[in-house]
């Protein structure tokens, strides 16, 4: 390694050389080697973003392989809400830097290194090894369950275990035209609740769905569910077609509901085209103000009825924010919060941080004991004007 420079092909071939449970281990050899990183520890995001897992690399100590912290308010939220590394006294004459462990805006955790001395040249080269190991894990993680084990710090039951297998592994995206951001707080008993992404080479691809029911039923009905809106998206389906075919599986192999929205994303133009399956109706952050948009609606996925779905569109804007929901984010004891208010107090936050504090209002307002899921997905529009104003009213077809 010329200069202590990190050399990006030696610390993968490493990587790929050890277990896939030894990413962090890998990375903090080679910082113990370069840089003479005393201590080095990864801490796991949680899956609802409220606690840290630390997971200690080589050189921790036994009695702190795991240990559980609360994220609110502390110096690791600064670096992750920022996405900017931080330096701290460690109170013994050394250093501790925290950097944040991110891929393509899907805060994975944070990279926490002592040393005695960081200059600039040392900071930049524990950024990298950051990002490498950002990397690093996303691809190790489909080897082993430590890295889905370190993001659990309560007890998972059956339905929340099948509900979390159909969720993307990124809650997070960032590209060129967009930002999004999803959330899924779930209910004391599973309420069925999914969201789901995709990125095509011109056409971003969304879901959220509410399959009726609570625990494994409702969990089962999901995975239905998804399963078709995946099988017809992968054939090229748009949500016209993903609508038909969702529906015609719960039909044939259920006698379940679901309420749903289905959105596919022009990434040239910011035309959106969508299936509003009787599912509470978004909201649009455009010029300084939240309004719903105004869509049609129709039955839901199930229901045995002649009505035929609709195709609807709805024009994006630069710097619009569209939130979708489920109606877990608005019933009950959620209702007590103003949704729209907190939609425009967030405007200036990352959609991931919007996404935290619109599910920690709701989790909040119901004392932390939800009776249905509350799911919520930011999208932020970046992309180029098209066409004529729009007013951000649903278009139907």
């Amino acid at each position: 390694m010329e200069g202590g420079d990190l050399e990006l092909g030696e610390l993968l071939a490493a990587a790929e050389a050890a277990p896939p449970g030894e990413s962090v281990d890998v990375v903090a050899h080679d910082l113990q080697k370069r840089l003479g990183a005393e201590r080095v520890s990864f801490l796991f995001v949680d899956l609802i973003g409220q606690r840290l897992v630390r997971l200690a690399a080589a050189g921790g100590e036994a009695d702190d392989t795991v240990q559980s912290l609360d994220l609110q308010g502390s110096v690791y939220d600064g670096v992750l809400k920022s996405q900017r590394q931080q330096v701290e006294e460690d109170g013994q004459g050394g250093q501790c830097v925290i950097t944040p462990v991110t891929n393509r805006g899907d805060c994975i955790g944070v990279l926490e290194v002592t040393l005695q001395c960081a200059d600039d040249v040392v900071l930049r080269q524990v950024r990298d090894a950051a990002h490498a190991l950002a990397y690093i894990i996303v691809t190790d993680r489909r080897f082993t369950d430590l890295y889905h084990l370190g993001r659990r710090t309560t007890e998972t039951s059956l339905a929340a275990e099948i509900q979390h297998q159909l969720l993307p592994s990124a809650p997070c995206c960032e590209a060129e035209q967009f930002t999004l951001a999803a959330g899924l707080v779930p209910a004391d008993d599973i309420g069925g609740d999914t969201y789901d992404y995709t990125l095509d080479r011109d056409t971003l691809h969304l879901s959220v769905t509410d399959a009726m029911g609570h625990d494994t039923n409702s969990a089962l009905l999901a995975t239905l569910l998804v399963g078709a809106l995946r099988r017809s998206r992968r054939s090229g389906c748009d949500p016209l077609k993903q609508a038909q075919h969702a529906h015609q599986a719960m039909l044939a192999h259920s006698r379940g509901l679901a309420t749903g929205q289905l959105l596919c994303v022009d990434l040239d133009t910011g035309r959106v085209n969508l299936v509003n399956a009787g599912h509470p109706r978004p909201l649009l952050l455009r010029d300084d103000a939240v309004a719903e948009v105004e869509l049609a609606v129709n039955l839901p996925f199930g229901v045995a009825a002649p009505s035929p779905y609709r195709l609807q569109v709805l024009h994006l804007r630069p710097g619009d924010r569209l939130v979708l929901l489920t109606d877990g984010m608005q019933e009950r004891g959620a209702a007590a919060v103003d949704l729209a208010s907190l939609v425009h107090g967030t405007r200036a936050l990352h959609p991931r941080e919007a996404v935290r504090s619109l599910t920690a209002a709701v989790l909040a307002a119901c004392h932390g004991n939800l009776r249905d899921d509350a799911t919520v997905l930011i999208l932020d529009w970046h992309g180029n004007r098209c066409g004529p104003a729009e007013t951000g009213r649903a278009v139907h077809q």
